[in-house]
C-alpha cells in the first residue's frame, strides 16, 4: 500500500502532477515536451474525449483510426520526466481507491517527438532522427534499484573509455528503445542510431556562451564514437528516461527526433514547423 506522503492523489482521484484520472489514459501515449504541440498532435484526433491541464502537463486524450491515444506534455528534462513516467505508470497499474497494485498489469506504449541537434554529417537540419539507444548525462536512473538489468553496460564502458567521461559528470546510462516500436515508428524514413539526453541545453550540449565548458573536445569526442557500428546522432534532453524508467516499469518506449540544429555544421532551421507537422502525422498513424 503505498502512503498518502509518497503517492499523492488530488481530492478529485487524479495523479498529483498531471491532473489525470486513471479512466483518462490511453495505452497509447505520445509525449511531447511543448505543451503547444499537443494540440498540433490532437488536430489528427478523429474525436477527442477529454482535455486536461496543469503547470506544464497538458493532455488531450482521443482517438485516430480507432485507436484510442492520449498526448501529454512533459515540459523540458529527466526531471519532469521523472514526474510524468511514474504517474502515468501508476495511472495504469495502481487502484487509486486501495493504493495498491492492480491484480493485473497494464503495459504503456509511449513515442516521444522532439526537437534535438545532429551531431553527424549524415543528420542534417530537418532529418528524423530515432533513438535506437539513449545514452543519459543526467543520472536520473542510477537513483533506481535494477538500472542494471535494463542498461547496456558494454555500450557505457565504450563510451567512457573512448570519449575519457569524466569522473564528475553523472555516471552515463545507456538504455536500448522498444524494437518493435522502433521497427513501427521509425520505418524506412527515419536515421537510426544513439541519441544523448543531457541535463542542459547549454555547456552539457558544449555550447559555450559565457562560461569555459570542463571538457571543451567532448563533442569532437561524442562525433568520433562508435560501438557495434553504431554512432550518437543526435542532442536532446528527455529520451534517456524515458527509455530508462519505461524499461524498469515493463513499458515500451521510444523517442524521435526532428534535427532542427547541426552541431557539426553550425546551422539551424528558422522555421522548422512544416517538418513538425510531417513528424507528427508520420508518428500518430504509425502508434
Amino acid at each position: 500500500m503505498y502512503a498518502p506522503s509518497e503517492l499523492i492523489i488530488n481530492a478529485d482521484g487524479s495523479a498529483f502532477h498531471l491532473h489525470l484520472k486513471p479512466e483518462q489514459l490511453a495505452d497509447r501515449i505520445i509525449l511531447v515536451g511543448d505543451q503547444n504541440r499537443v494540440d498540433m498532435v490532437a488536430s489528427r484526433f478523429d474525436q477527442i474525449e477529454c482535455t486536461v491541464q496543469n503547470r506544464e502537463f497538458r493532455t488531450i486524450t482521443g482517438t485516430k483510426g480507432g485507436k484510442r491515444i492520449s498526448c501529454v506534455s512533459t515540459g523540458i528534462g529527466t526531471d519532469n520526466i521523472d514526474i510524468v513516467l511514474t504517474e502515468l505508470d501508476a495511472l495504469a497499474n495502481i487502484d487509486f481507491a486501495t493504493r495498491e497494485d492492480r491484480p493485473s498489469f497494464r503495459r504503456l506504449q509511449l513515442v516521444r517527438i522532439g526537437t534535438c541537434g545532429g551531431m553527424q554529417p549524415e543528420t542534417p537540419e530537418g532529418t528524423y532522427a530515432a533513438s535506437a539507444v539513449s545514452i543519459g548525462f543526467d543520472g536520473l536512473l542510477n537513483y533506481y534499484a535494477g538500472r542494471d538489468r535494463v542498461c547496456d553496460a558494454g555500450f557505457e564502458q565504450a563510451f567512457v573509455e573512448q570519449t575519457g567521461y569524466s569522473p564528475r559528470f553523472a555516471a552515463p546510462y545507456c538504455v536500448h528503445a522498444s524494437a518493435s516500436l522502433l521497427e513501427r515508428i521509425a520505418g524506412t524514413d527515419m536515421v537510426r542510431g544513439a541519441t544523448i539526453s543531457a541535463p542542459g541545453f547549454y555547456g552539457p550540449q558544449g555550447r559555450q556562451i559565457r562560461l569555459p565548458l570542463a571538457d571543451p573536445q567532448l563533442n569532437d569526442k561524442i562525433r568520433a564514437f562508435s560501438y557495434q557500428g553504431m554512432k550518437i546522432n543526435n542532442f536532446e534532453m528527455e529520451g534517456s528516461a524515458i527509455a530508462g524508467l519505461s524499461a524498469l516499469l515493463g513499458h515500451e518506449a521510444l523517442t524521435v527526433c526532428l534535427v532542427i540544429a547541426n552541431r557539426y555544421g553550425r546551422r539551424f532551421i528558422g522555421d522548422y514547423s512544416t517538418k513538425m507537422e510531417e513528424l507528427v502525422s508520420l508518428v500518430t498513424d504509425r502508434l
